[in-house]
């Protein structure tokens, strides 16, 4: 394959959403159509990575190497491997699923919006979002800001640490990863530094407060980045970041993250079955469900990691594929609160059926894709600690409490509120938003091996990585 496919992946969304800021704002028509075909086009082209993709080679794949200030140590370095591949799709795939689903969502401002989808949420919020969008954007920025910076400096010491060290100065994540750091406060320090901001990223209990009101407050669209997306890249950073180069530290301070994900897990669920309002129900549940997903991490066993991973990519579908329809149903009725419905099963029986689907999935119920990836960290977890996968296993059942409950009251029962009577079925265009996402999440459910098999080679590598390190400092 060519080796310029994942530069093409990665810029064309940027350089498109320039090239929308020419188009004359008045024609919001044409800037929809130019968005949405960019989104695809760059879906199209990360295809290849899928179909391209050796999954029996654990190392990086569609390499692309450029020197570029070669006395500092700074190159462009891209490159894929079972860890990134599927969330690489996962992206390209959700992208214009959000775009489209805002085509008459949005009207104020379309072009700015369109050509910020990819780039700071910050703006996603403060702008397009609800009446207490800045109390929700400001949060979202300090919350992630002060992770970051900590991170930027780890990120120094670690380049002037390795540089000591072999005499050659480099910020290349492969060469890094090689480094046999040795234990001790350092590598401590520069473990808590990353995890940090992973942390608040994922979010992680008790660094989640920040999730549900910018959950709240963002548009769908947003909302539907913000999960399938961006919350990715705080538990994609343990994995790339904190495990392979800080492997002591990873396995000292491993059990601590582990009882934060059980707590994130059992908590997230209990505040969610509380919630009136169906996103703010939604947004705790990822607490939740990214429980699940950090829990898996951090068993560093092969089932844990790859459950773990699959189950990222199953949260994004699952709980994007909620924010959607949770969205829709809002369009409808100007209100997301789940007093005010009911009965809607005789009136949109086609929205009520997929929304079913949907919120199975979210469950984890077997033949769906979310039974897959909870099934897999919790095989991994039984090997850690009997105890702490015990009350993880209860966040299963209290997803069911508070997902299948919601369902009921908002799907079953009688109409009491007349203006429900006259609520619209899907139209063409939320089909197409919703179909391929159901699609995926009954194919992962019934062949998961289409997604596991990517990704095994990839994670028993990087296990034998961290228990190589560890090793060789005992």
């Amino acid at each position: 394959m060519p080796s310029v496919l994942l530069s093409a992946v990665t810029f064309l969304p940027g350089i498109g959403g320039l090239a929308l800021l020419l188009i004359p704002a008045r024609r919001a028509g044409v800037v929809r159509a130019a968005a949405l075909a960019i989104s695809l086009v760059t879906f199209v082209l990360s295809l290849p990575l899928y179909f391209g993709f050796d999954a029996g080679d654990p190392g990086y794949q569609f390499e692309e190497f450029r020197i570029w200030m070669p006395t500092l140590g700074v190159s462009y370095h891209i490159g894929i491997d079972g860890i990134s591949l599927l969330l690489v799709l996962l992206t390209t795939f959700l992208t214009p699923l959000a775009l489209a689903s805002a085509w008459e969502g949005i009207e104020d401002r379309l072009q700015g919006f369109v050509t910020t989808m990819l780039i700071p949420m910050y703006f996603i919020i403060g702008v397009w979002g609800g009446p207490n969008r800045i109390y929700a954007a400001v949060k979202f920025v300090l919350y992630t800001m002060v992770g970051s910076v900590l991170m930027l400096v780890a990120i120094l010491a670690l380049y002037y640490e390795y540089g000591a060290a072999s005499g050659r100065y480099t910020f290349d994540l492969p060469v890094l990863a090689q480094f046999v750091m040795a234990p001790g406060l350092a590598q401590n320090l520069m473990f808590l530094a990353f995890a940090l901001a992973f942390a608040i990223k994922v979010p992680l209990f008790p660094f989640h407060t920040w999730l549900p009101d910018a959950h709240v407050e963002a548009p769908t669209a947003g909302s539907v980045i913000l999960a399938g997306v961006l919350l990715k890249m705080g538990t994609y950073g343990f994995l790339r970041f904190c495990l392979p180069l800080f492997p002591d530290a990873s396995v000292a301070f491993g059990p601590l993250v582990f009882a934060l994900a059980v707590i994130g897990i059992v908590y997230g669920a209990w505040v969610s079955t509380v919630q009136p309002d169906m996103k703010k129900l939604v947004a705790y549940s990822s607490v939740s469900h990214l429980g699940f997903v950090m829990l898996g991490i951090f068993t560093l066993n092969q089932q844990g990691v790859v459950g773990g991973l699959i189950q990222m990519v199953n949260h994004g579908l699952s709980t994007g594929a909620l924010f959607l329809m949770v969205g829709m149903i809002y369009e409808r009725r100007h209100s997301r609160l789940v007093a005010v419905f009911g009965g809607l099963w005789k009136v949109v029986p086609a929205f009520s059926a997929l929304f079913l689907v949907v919120v199975l999935s979210s469950l984890g119920l077997p033949g769906l894709n979310g039974f897959v990836g909870e099934f897999l960290v919790l095989v991994g977890a039984f090997q850690r600690s009997i105890w702490l996968a015990a009350f993880a296993t209860s966040g299963i059942i209290f997803a069911a409490v508070y997902l299948l409950w919601m369902y009921q009251r908002v799907i079953f029962g009688e109409i009491t509120h007349e203006a429900n009577r006259a609520l619209r079925d899907l139209t063409p265009r939320e089909w197409a938003v919703l179909v391929p996402v159901v699609v995926l999440i009954v194919w992962i459910g019934v062949y998961p091996g289409a997604f596991t098999g990517k990704t095994e080679a990839a994670v028993e590598a990087l296990i034998a990585q961290v228990q190589s390190k560890t090793g060789a400092n005992r």
